[in-house]
């Protein structure tokens, strides 16, 4: 791939695209119209993910590394970027550094927002800077206890990091991808010494920045995944997939300070096309909690089911199962938003008085969907509708609204329904 500069219609030069080359394809020299595919990059974490890693990997992937020194030089910040070709366990890399000195001052929010609006970066690499620092901002606000506008920030406020952050940014921007996906997570293991002390790892901060995303186990005694690293990943990724459906064009190799014993201390991005999907959904992540229960009356369970959907689950549900020694059981389960589940969790323990309750993440596809109220001859009745790109769609009547239109009006409630779906 190829950078070329650009003019804009004000005369403005400096500013980078990043071009892919016709030949990328190889000796196939396929030919692919713009419009049939999506351009997508692809997070392999195997090793973890940080701040520098990433610069490394878009660097390696093709993105100029002068389109990202310009950026950073235009924060008027003491920075300088260095690139440097390294192996790790016998692999090729890209190492970015930033030599920056220490700093001793803390920085807010608010200070580092003035920092990226004095920079020279197009509005779409400002707005994701910003949005990457804000939710490190948000996680710091969830592990402290304090307000977004009070977190002072330790490392990520550094001018390293904030170098890795930004640059980052512009070059996550010049690749020119439509989507994000990512291998699940590795967090390393063991405890690393921050500004708070000696912290298991991961840190609150980088543990709150993972809410929602599939984590893989590592027998590795350091940090692998860095508040820096989690907080870019997290931003930009919009599905989680060891292995994602692409044609892959081009591949970064990001390298990470430390040099394993074990496995290289890589980052993988791998960059490339895929077919658009036909009548696309949207795609989020869950919790499913569940629990088996065996010594606990109906009512309780049905009371536990209603305290679940209060506190904001997505659903709650009873399955008859038989347990060990021939007991018959219930199997009840609830799904909701990850940041729900500390809640739910306590619930669950609190209602049954179960001894476990198991967690495991999923990936959900869903219709987009919106509330629209339909007219029938008895009154209006809320309804949910739901459809796809593809011109698919469903409607689905509020029961609370349909029951009431029954009870008032003595109708069957299949008769309620079915004007629904004549209207």
């Amino acid at each position: 791939m190829r950078a070329k500069k650009t003019q804009s219609a004000s005369g403005e030069t400096g500013r980078y695209q990043f071009m892919p080359r016709d030949t990328d394809f190889g000796h196939y020299n396929t030919v692919i119209r713009e419009e049939e595919v999506v351009r997508v990059a692809h997070f392999d974490c195997f090793s973890g993910i940080s701040g520098d890693m990433v610069l490394g990997a878009v660097i390696d992937a093709g993105v100029p590394a002068d389109a990202i020194r310009a950026a950073l030089d235009s924060l008027g910040l003491p920075i300088q970027l260095e690139v440097e070709r390294v192996k790790r366990c016998g692999f090729a890399a890209t190492k970015a550094t930033v030599e920056a000195a220490d700093q001793e001052d803390y920085r807010f929010l608010p200070d580092v927002e003035a920092i990226l609006a004095k920079g020279a970066l197009t509005p779409k690499q400002r707005e994701l800077a910003t949005a990457i620092f804000r939710k490190v901002a948000g996680a710091e606000s969830v592990a402290h206890g304090m307000p977004l506008e009070r977190v002072h920030f330790h490392e990520v406020g550094a001018l390293d990091s904030i170098a890795d952050i930004v640059g980052a940014a512009v070059g996550l921007d010049l690749l020119g991808v439509e989507k994000f996906t990512s291998s699940p997570v590795p967090t390393g293991s063991g405890t690393v010494k921050c500004a708070h002390g000696i912290m298991p790892v991961p840190t609150p901060g980088t543990a709150e920045l993972l809410k929602g995303v599939p984590l893989a186990p590592s027998v590795i005694k350091t940090e692998l995944t860095t508040p820096t690293g989690a907080a870019i990943l997290t931003t930009v990724v919009t599905e989680y997939t060891a292995t994602p459906v692409m044609t892959i064009e081009r591949i970064g190799h990001g390298s990470g300070t430390k040099d394993f014993i074990e496995q290289p201390n890589l980052l993988r991005l791998m960059v490339g096309t895929a077919a658009p999907e036909r009548g696309q959904t949207e795609v989020d992540t869950v919790a499913v909690l569940e629990t088996n229960l065996d010594d606990i009356a109906p009512e309780v369970i049905g009371f536990c089911t209603e305290r679940l959907f209060a506190c904001g689950a997505l659903d709650v549900f009873a399955v008859p199962i038989q347990m060990k020694k021939g007991r018959p059981g219930v199997l009840l389960s609830a799904i909701c938003a990850p940041d729900k589940v500390s809640e739910l969790e306590a619930i669950l323990f609190r209602e049954t008085g179960t001894f476990g309750v198991r967690r495991t993440t999923a990936t959900r596809a869903k219709l987009q969907r919106e509330a629209v109220t339909v007219g029938t001859p008895w009154g209006a009745v809320r309804a949910k509708r739901g459809w796809r790109a593809d011109g698919f769609t469903v409607l689905t009547p509020e029961y609370e609204d349909c029951a009431r239109i029954a009870r008032e009006h003595n109708v069957p409630l299949r008769d309620v329904f079915a004007a629904v779906a004549r209207a």
